[in-house]
C-alpha cells in the first residue's frame, strides 16, 4: 500500500505540461468580443467527441446541444437574452445552447447495456431532474475545457429568460435549457482582471 501524502512527490510523467495547463486553465478567460474567424462543424464535432468521454453518473449523458451558427438562428435567441449579452451572442461565431434531456433514460439501454438502469428513473421526476441538471452541467464543463484545448475561447452566460429559450427552441418540453455559451476566437477586448478565488484552505477539507 502506498504511503504517499499530499506533500510528497509523485510520478508526473503522465501530467499535462505547463503550456496545456495555461491554455485550459491559467490563462483562459471568459470572452466577450470575437474575431470573425469561423468555427467549422468539423471543429464542433471534434469538441463533442472529446466531451462525450467525460464521466456522468450511470453514463446517463443527458446533455443536448443546439449550435446557433447563422445570423438567423442567433436572432431567434436574442429576445431572450439580457441586454448586456445581446451583442456578445450576435457577434459570436457560434452560440451553444446547453440543454438537458428529461427523457435521457430512454437511451440507457444503449449507454448502459450491461445493467438496466431505466427503471430507477421511470416515474421518478425528482431523480430525473436532479440527474439531468447535475450531469448536463458536468458535460457542459467538459465541453468548454475541450473547446479551450482545441484553441477556442468560451463565453458562458446565465443572463437569459429560460422560459423564452425553451419556448423558442424546445417547445415539446422534452429538452430544457441549462445555460448558454458563446464560442469562437476571442479578441481579448473587454476582459476584466481576474477576480479573486478562494484559497485551498477556505474551500476544502482534507480528512
Amino acid at each position: 500500500m502506498s504511503n504517499t501524502t499530499l506533500n510528497e512527490s509523485t510520478d508526473h510523467s503522465n501530467r499535462a505540461d505547463d503550456a496545456a495547463l495555461d491554455l485550459i486553465f491559467r490563462e483562459a478567460r471568459t470572452h466577450y468580443a470575437w474575431k470573425e474567424t469561423p468555427v467549422s462543424e468539423d471543429t464542433l464535432r471534434e469538441i463533442y467527441h472529446l466531451m462525450k468521454l467525460g464521466p456522468t453518473s450511470a453514463n446517463t449523458t443527458p446533455l443536448r446541444i443546439v449550435f446557433l451558427t447563422t445570423p438567423e438562428a442567433k436572432e431567434r435567441l436574442l429576445p431572450a437574452l439580457a441586454e448586456m449579452n445581446v451583442e456578445k451572442s450576435r457577434t459570436a461565431p457560434v452560440v451553444a445552447l446547453f440543454a438537458y434531456d428529461l427523457e435521457f433514460y430512454e437511451k440507457l439501454p444503449k449507454l448502459m447495456p450491461h445493467r438496466d438502469f431505466r427503471p430507477f428513473f421511470v416515474g421518478n421526476p425528482e431523480l430525473i431532474l436532479k440527474s439531468a441538471i447535475q450531469n448536463s452541467s458536468l458535460q457542459a464543463g467538459y465541453f468548454m475545457l475541450a473547446a479551450r484545448a482545441l484553441g477556442l475561447d468560451c463565453g458562458p452566460m446565465g443572463g437569459f429568460d429560460a422560459d423564452k429559450v425553451n419556448a423558442e427552441f424546445f417547445p415539446d418540453g422534452k429538452w430544457k435549457i441549462n445555460f448558454v455559451c458563446n464560442l469562437g476566437y476571442g479578441t481579448g477586448e473587454g476582459i476584466f482582471p481576474r477576480l479573486p478565488r478562494l484559497d485551498f484552505e477556505e474551500a476544502t477539507v482534507v480528512l
